[in-house]
């Protein structure tokens, strides 16, 4: 998914400045490393002052990737989270599964952000359990950018919580808004409620709650926008939870295949179809640079200690560089820093969650939930 004018979210507005480090989940997503790793030396050739540690088996990701460039480093991990597994179990029995190798390199401080195409809840548990919440953030969110008719918008939660209080959606509101500011360059951005009317406080107890918790901050609250408003941009962030919001990405992007499979079928079913389709061609081209989702890259988990970016497990090559500038993005503009600042006990919206225990070096499997819901970014 794309602006108007086909520049790719999360990279139009990079602001540049000092190179930052991105380790790659280089074994994770449908097609394991030999779509991941030449992606990411894709972004690192492109963007020499960053540097790429991919994770995953070196003697597989050294054959994939051959000679590699100065600024890309091997790191060996000897495991692989499988999508059919139970991410809190898997975690605890992998040790050096790739996803918690490329996730303590950030907790140390090796690295600035981590990007997997990997196994979703892996990914989220992970970060969660590894890095930590920031500080006052009750649940992290995982967010996505939507096309609209004048540009990208900001969705979330997509997936990481199912059972969300007025609390939780007040506090992805913040999220959210820091991230339009600073990654989508979004001044004062407007923020809004997903539900069934368009009147402020239209929905069930917790859209009313939630209503009033934003009227109370400080933030551009706009009201409520309904389904059928998402591309008309009325608002900058919408706020929903976890299972409403990976409902709409998936609605979506069955109804762009749906459209683009009909257009396929007419302009190839006649001699009339094939010669309207040669004067239709460049227009159906700009038409599908526009609902290209490859260039969102990926999801951000946002609320984590650290920038955490889950890219479609179906992720090829193209989709996962973006995946990596959408990661250099918010480690550059320092995107967790800000929302950490936002949730400082004097800032922004009330929360009634203690402040954070340092993360458990081997969380048992019951200590956090682990996502269920996987993303559709």
């Amino acid at each position: 998914m794309v602006d108007q004018i086909g520049h790719p979210f999360g990279q139009q507005n990079d602001p540049g400045g000092p190179g930052v480090t991105i380790a790659v989940d280089a074994m994770g997503g449908d097609h394991g490393p030999a779509e991941v790793v030449p992606g990411a030396i894709d972004h690192a050739r492109s963007h020499p002052a960053d540097k790429v540690l991919l994770v995953g088996d070196e003697a597989t990701v050294r054959s994939i990737a051959g000679e590699l460039p100065a600024n890309v480093e091997i790191v060996h991990a000897s495991q692989v989270i499988g999508m059919d597994e139970h991410p809190a179990l898997a975690l605890r029995e992998k040790k050096d599964a790739t996803i918690l190798v490329a996730t303590d390199l950030v907790r140390s401080g090796r690295a600035d952000a981590v990007v997997t195409a990997g196994h979703t809840g892996a990914g989220m548990a992970a970060a969660v359990l590894r890095l930590g919440r920031l500080r006052g953030v009750d649940r992290p969110a995982l967010a996505v950018q939507m096309t609209t008719d004048a540009g990208p918008m900001v969705l979330l939660d997509i997936g990481a919580n199912p059972d969300s209080t007025p609390e939780n959606l007040a506090q992805f509101a913040r999220m959210g808004a820091i991230f339009a500011e600073q990654v989508l360059r979004v001044p004062r951005p407007r923020v809004a409620l997903l539900s069934i009317g368009e009147e402020k406080g239209k929905g069930d107890v917790r859209i009313q709650r939630t209503t009033e918790l934003l009227d109370a901050s400080d933030l551009h609250f706009v009201g409520n926008v309904e389904g059928k408003d998402l591309t008309r941009h009325m608002a900058d962030v919408v706020v929903c939870d976890a299972v409403l919001g990976n409902v709409v990405i998936k609605f979506f992007e069955g109804l762009s295949t749906f459209i683009f499979d009909l257009f396929r079928r007419e302009f190839r079913g006649s001699l009339r179809g094939r010669l309207a389709y040669l004067l239709m061609a460049p227009g159906v081209a700009r038409i599908r640079t526009i609902f290209d989702y490859e260039r969102a890259g990926g999801s951000p988990l946002l609320g984590v200690r650290g920038t955490v970016i889950i890219t479609h497990g179906r992720a090829r090559r193209r989709m996962i560089a973006y995946g990596v500038g959408v990661a250099a993005t918010m480690a550059r503009t320092k995107v967790p820093e800000l929302i950490g600042e936002a949730f400082a006990p004097q800032a922004g919206v009330a929360t009634t969650s203690p402040p954070d225990s340092a993360p458990t070096e081997e969380p048992a499997p019951t200590e956090e939930p682990a996502p269920t819901l996987e993303s559709a970014s």
